[in-house]
């Protein structure tokens, strides 16, 4: 059995059905600067989305297989349909921490709103699961939850739409609806969606307050290292890890935005060995 200095010097394990949960490795880069990352992207089976129930926890399975080869002390699902479906299943079958991105999202958005009116914002797979909207109410049963697709803006992410006149259009046309509702606090419901948080906060106005659950995973995830007293020390060299079950066209230069910094130890793995 492992000591709980060598514990902490394991790398976080964190998982995506794409290139999404790079925010919330960017998240964790920014609060965790000490932590090594082992980070799997599923680019050959994005996205999970739309999958079955069954589809979704066997890729799951299979993420975290890969993950535990690693020796991670802990896991993040950075995929917000395999935290819908699928996080309290590889809970279960694994001793190991795992964190999905819905729970930090959900809590934080609670905490925040005033008049108990929130908005929630993703892909038409997240929207339809309601997940945000059942977390939310388990937390607080009179909160008004208004949920709404934004398909588009997954696309106008990876390809670096953040400051086009098309984009502030695309926004407003889809946002126009949650404005008139009266909310107050607005859930940013898909890992691809913070790339574009300035021009949501532009179009919604400075009244709305932008909950961003990649942030709030990463500061859930350094509070809970900090509990179980498995952070890093400061010092020695430090090591990220990229792999992917398949290398799409611009892979590199997507990851780059995503991370504001170049990576260049991209590995392909075929993770149907697992």
């Amino acid at each position: 059995m492992m000591t709980n200095a060598e514990l902490q010097q394991k790398p976080i394990g964190i998982f995506d059905s794409g290139v999404g949960g790079l925010t919330v490795v960017a998240e964790v880069f920014k609060l965790l600067p000490e932590e090594n990352i082992v980070y799997f992207g599923d680019v050959g089976r994005y996205p999970y989305g739309g999958r079955s129930k069954e589809t979704i926890q066997n890729f799951a399975r299979q993420d975290v297989r890969f993950l535990l080869e690693h020796q991670v002390k802990f896991i993040i699902v950075a995929c917000n349909s395999a935290s819908s479906v699928a996080l309290e299943e590889i809970q279960k079958e694994n001793d190991i921490d795992i964190l999905g991105v819905i729970e930090p999202g959900a809590r934080a958005a609670v905490n925040n709103t005033g008049n108990n009116r929130i908005g929630i914002i993703g892909t038409k797979a997240t929207i339809g699961s309601d997940s945000y909207a059942k977390a939310i109410q388990r937390r607080r049963q009179e909160t008004k939850v208004f949920s709404l697709a934004c398909p588009l803006f997954v696309p106008l992410a990876e390809e670096g739409y953040i400051e086009k006149e098309a984009t502030h259009l695309i926004a407003s046309d889809y946002l126009k609806t949650l404005i008139n509702l009266d909310i107050d606090t607005l859930v940013l419901g898909c890992t691809h969606y913070p790339l574009l948080k300035d021009v949501i906060a532009r179009v919604m106005g400075e009244r709305i307050r932008l909950i961003d659950s990649a942030e709030e995973t990463a500061r859930e995830l350094a509070a809970l290292l900090s509990l179980k007293n498995l952070l890093r020390p400061s010092g020695g060299d430090i090591s990220h890890k990229f792999y992917v079950s398949d290398v799409p066209d611009k892979f590199s230069q997507i990851a780059e935005r995503f991370l504001g910094r170049q990576i260049d130890n991209i590995t392909r793995v075929d993770i149907t060995r697992y």
